[in-house]
């Protein structure tokens, strides 16, 4: 692998469905130590490893594996592979910094789903979260998210249950989305394409944190 191409690597976001309201979602504080957005509020996720290859053939049955593992791995919950909807996938170009080749899962959380059990190492805290709870918490400074995580949370803000998210998905086929930086009003932009359900696709740079 060379210095700066893409680690294959892999998302779950798990929606909640509640009586009344929008769903809620699982998300992550990165410990402030790791390398890579450190700190960050992110969905549960990491690189796909070597054992997430085993009996399967093709690159996104192992990033499936791999979402699942790592949300287990990350906060105590375990969520069947074949509840799994593609979403999304995020791959920069042009950036100095670690790349990440990520696909974006969605699943239903498990009717029988117990506490969360954040695993030390792995993330601060885990918690669930409404999207617009969480951008609201990101404007205000009170949480730090990535460019690519806040596009997702604005993105999971229009749905107000599972099954629209996943509607909305399998509405909108997965694409490779590298952002780009593009001017403005005479200001450099952060722009990703805007035919793949994202409401907001375009961030001033010097206000986005990449990735």
């Amino acid at each position: 692998m060379s210095d700066n191409e893409a680690i294959p690597a892999a998302t779950l976001v798990v929606l909640r469905d509640r009586e009344a309201g929008p769903p809620e979602m699982l998300m992550v504080e990165r410990p402030r130590t790791m390398a890579f957005a450190g700190g960050a509020m992110v969905f549960p996720g990491g690189r796909i490893d070597p054992a997430d290859w085993a009996d399967v053939d093709s690159l996104d049955r192992a990033a499936a594996r791999a979402a699942v593992r790592e949300t287990a791995e990350e906060t105590g919950l375990d969520v069947t592979i074949d509840t799994l909807v593609p979403f999304a996938r995020w791959r920069p170009d042009n950036v100095r910094h670690r790349r990440f080749d990520t696909f974006f899962f969605l699943a239903p959380c498990p009717a029988d789903a117990g506490p969360l059990r954040p695993q030390p190492g792995e993330c601060e805290r885990a918690l669930w979260t409404t999207a617009a709870a969480m951008l609201d918490d990101i404007a205000a400074a009170r949480a730090a998210a990535i460019f690519p995580t806040i596009r997702n949370l604005e993105r999971l803000a229009q749905f107000g249950s599972f099954a629209e998210a996943r509607d909305h998905a399998l509405a909108h086929p997965v694409e490779i989305i590298s952002p780009w930086i593009e001017e403005r009003g005479g200001e450099p932009h952060l722009v990703i394409p805007d035919h793949l359900g994202y409401p907001v696709t375009a961030e001033r740079l010097d206000r986005a944190l990449r990735a």
